[in-house]
């Protein structure tokens, strides 16, 4: 089933909203990550939890209030604790990705790379079907 061409424009612009917001996590968090890591000489695993730290903050600011926004419906309290499970889950599988990648001997900023590629796709679908779901639009 095709969605009408209004509505796929829609998709299309809140996925590219996404991206940004993603992207804006990624490189804030790779360039705090390169700082403790590598100016620093932090191990990998404290820089790269400040680094999230740091991105799971502006991520889901432009999410929840830019490319979400439209959907929002779920009082502040739920979608951060929607937000923070979901992001709880991908932590845990994101230094899975990276240490087993560390482990055989590919540098973590790669895996930051290889990481991404899953999570743009993992993230996108939860945000859009579980944390910050479609429903109708209520004043807070």
């Amino acid at each position: 089933m095709q969605l009408p061409a209004k509505q796929q424009h829609k998709e299309l612009n809140r996925f590219l909203k996404y991206w940004i917001g993603g992207g804006i996590y990624f490189w804030l968090g790779y360039g705090v990550f390169a700082i403790g890591y590598s100016g620093l000489h932090w191990g990998w695993f404290p820089a790269k939890v400040l680094a999230d730290a740091i991105g799971w903050t502006s991520n889901y600011l432009v999410q929840r209030f830019w490319a979400f926004s439209d959907r929002i419906h779920l009082s502040e309290i739920k979608h951060v604790g929607r937000y923070i499970t979901i992001e709880s889950i991908g932590f845990v599988l994101d230094y899975l990705i990276i240490w087993g990648l560390k482990s055989i001997g590919i540098t973590p900023y790669i895996g930051f790379f290889i990481s991404s590629a899953f999570f743009t796709v993992w993230s996108y679908l939860w945000y859009k079907y579980w944390v910050f779901p479609e429903g109708k639009q209520t004043v807070r």
